[in-house]
């Protein structure tokens, strides 16, 4: 064979490697991208990444082992969605996120948990790492959505509340999911109602109720309650009242003007903002003094909510009786 043609051979050889090299680069790195910059060594051998190949990128501090099973394409600090990642890939094969984790999976903002909540089904195999906290489960809920391992949104929402560090929090993790829309208040009672024994149980009941406007819903009843409690008189309830646009319920109406709007979960949605902003400013224009109290504040804080009321009752006295 003539001296050109091999040397034209081995050039097509060269290129032919080069590409493959690049092909399988590109491959890696869309795995990467996808998944917060770390892919599952079953991943690289699944794009034919041997061990040689990872030895000598990890040497070369292109790669980082973080891991028995997970490998960061870069170096520094991990990501929060790699960290996700990383500890279902090193807790056990059928791992998947749960609790508050499984929110922030699935879109949640406004909440930062203290560990990884990870539950993995009875009799597999499973690692504790550290930062995350392992629950061995008959049932995983599973999403069926692409991308992180994870509870269903409403199961994650109930356990999330259950495995809280204090009521407090458990009410918080109930309410930003359906705050922020990540699901419908018909699916979460639906999956509260399969719960037959749970931590926290009444106390869960009570905030999913209230959040989604159930039949036991703190409200104007509720609030006549707390205030027998501080010694207020019975205040009207659904007082009627002549507003720019119309006639305007108020929730609790005490003698002296004094005027309470208890806020259940449907006034964060749509454009009741808007309406109560211009319901209570219009009552307020009418030299009466309105104070606004979300359900779960009479839940959570009571006491503090009440002690308010109980203040501008005075002051409204005072002021009745300097005229």
């Amino acid at each position: 064979m003539p001296r050109d043609h091999v040397g034209m051979d081995l050039g097509a050889s060269v290129t032919t490697r080069q590409q493959y090299v690049a092909r399988r680069a590109f491959a890696v790195g869309d795995a990467a991208e996808s998944q917060g910059g770390v892919v599952h060594r079953d991943q690289l051998r699944g794009m034919d990444v041997g061990r040689n190949v990872i030895r000598n990128e990890v040497a070369a501090r292109r790669w980082t082992v973080v891991g028995r099973k997970s490998i960061q394409i870069g170096s520094g600090p991990l990501t929060p969605v790699a960290r996700l990642w990383v500890a279902v890939w090193e807790c056990a094969t059928g791992a998947v996120l749960d609790g508050a984790s499984s929110l922030l999976a699935s879109g949640l903002t406004g909440f930062e948990p203290s560990v990884i909540d990870l539950s993995v089904p009875g009799q597999e195999r499973y690692r504790v790492n550290e930062g995350t906290r392992v629950t061995v489960r008959r049932q995983l809920a599973r999403a069926t959505r692409a991308g992180l391992p994870r509870s269903t949104i409403e199961v994650a929402m109930i356990r999330a509340a259950q495995l809280a560090a204090s009521d407090r929090q458990a009410a918080l993790l109930i309410c930003l999911p359906v705050q922020q829309r990540l699901t419908a208040s018909s699916r979460l009672l639906a999956a509260w109602s399969g719960v037959r024994r749970s931590p926290r149980r009444a106390h869960i009941d009570l905030v999913i109720k209230d959040v989604c406007d159930g039949a036991h819903s703190l409200g104007e009843l509720d609030f006549g309650r707390f205030s027998r409690a501080v010694g207020l008189p019975q205040p009207a309830r659904q007082a009627v009242r002549r507003g720019p646009s119309g006639r305007i319920y108020l929730d609790v109406r005490f003698h002296n003007g004094l005027v309470v709007e208890v806020d259940g979960a449907h006034h964060l949605v749509g454009f009741n903002p808007v309406d109560d902003a211009l319901r209570a400013n219009a009552v307020t224009l009418d030299a009466q003094l309105v104070l606004r109290i979300p359900v779960l504040g009479l839940r959570l804080e009571p006491a503090a909510f009440m002690t308010q009321v109980v203040h501008a009752h005075r002051l409204l006295q005072a002021r009745a009786t300097a005229w």
